[in-house]
């Protein structure tokens, strides 16, 4: 596995694990174990962000399995579905804030069966060979689990949205206390370029003042479905792209900026309603 690799699946894998585990520092310590499992690995992988998913969840399902004892669920004898591999899944969060709210409710196996399908569009093939269930046992699964977070409240989408506008609002006034009451106490800023390695804010405080005076020409808006920020550019449409997650408390429990030109040539950026 080459080091290059694995910084471009990076951001992804710190999204897929911060959204099973519900916590920023348990998923950046789930994506640095995946390094240390997979940096020596020699074989030539053809998806390496696709196979880096798959460590990612199954380090994931571990420390779900760690933090509880789960009740089992049913086995189901597997059915031919004639679903070939898929190739790495795009980012389609198809249930905008629910997640954040009930995932304390879901077992481990739910949790990993909807937020890689439903929220990534990972194959229930390649969910079930995680899991080490068959792939009807592995759908009946996420059902369960999409019953659960069905019918989100109307006004939650509304709610993150307020929040981060309020975030960008108190960054522009120099407001260091309203940032600090924005964001979770174990928060994480993390900064992604073409150019230089990866810059990580940890903590509140710490974010809170590198937010400072900033955020001049930002704007909330839905990034690939989800709230978030951007900040305009005249010539190549977008300066930056901030990807924004919650904690089930409603504070700001990760910002990820991205300034990688041709992920920002990409995105698909919606106006908040």
């Amino acid at each position: 596995m080459q080091i290059n690799d694995f910084e471009i699946a990076r951001p992804r894998l710190l999204s897929v694990a911060t959204r099973i585990l519900g916590s920023p520092t348990d998923a950046e310590e789930a994506v640095q174990e995946a390094w240390l499992r997979t940096a020596g690995v020699d074989d030539e992988i053809d998806n390496p962000t696709a196979w880096l998913t798959t460590v990612v969840s199954r380090i994931c399902l571990d420390m779900l399995r760690a933090r509880r004892d789960t009740a089992p669920i049913d086995a189901v004898e597997p059915v031919d579905l004639h679903a070939g591999p898929g190739d790495e899944a795009q980012l389609a969060d198809a249930v905008g804030s629910a997640l954040g709210a009930v995932v304390d409710s879901l077992n481990p196996a739910e949790r990993i069966a909807f937020v890689l399908h439903d929220v990534f569009g990972v194959p229930f093939d390649d969910v079930a060979s995680i899991l080490g269930k068959s792939p009807a046992a592995t759908r009946q699964v996420a059902s369960r689990a999409r019953r659960r977070v069905s019918g989100p409240p109307p006004t939650a989408t509304s709610r993150r949205a307020k929040a981060v506008t309020a975030f960008l609002s108190a960054s522009r006034d120099g407001d260091f206390t309203a940032l600090v009451e924005l964001l979770d106490p174990d928060a994480v800023f993390r900064t992604y370029t073409d150019d230089k390695p990866l810059e990580l804010v940890s903590g509140a405080p710490a974010i809170a003042e590198a937010f400072m005076f900033r955020a001049k020409t930002a704007i909330t808006v839905l990034v690939d479905g989800r709230i978030g920020v951007v900040v305009p550019h005249p010539v190549t449409r977008l300066y930056l792209v901030m990807d924004v997650a919650f904690s089930p408390s409603g504070a700001i429990a990760s910002i990820d900026s991205v300034l990688r030109a041709e992920e920002l040539a990409s995105v698909e950026v919606v106006a908040v309603q």
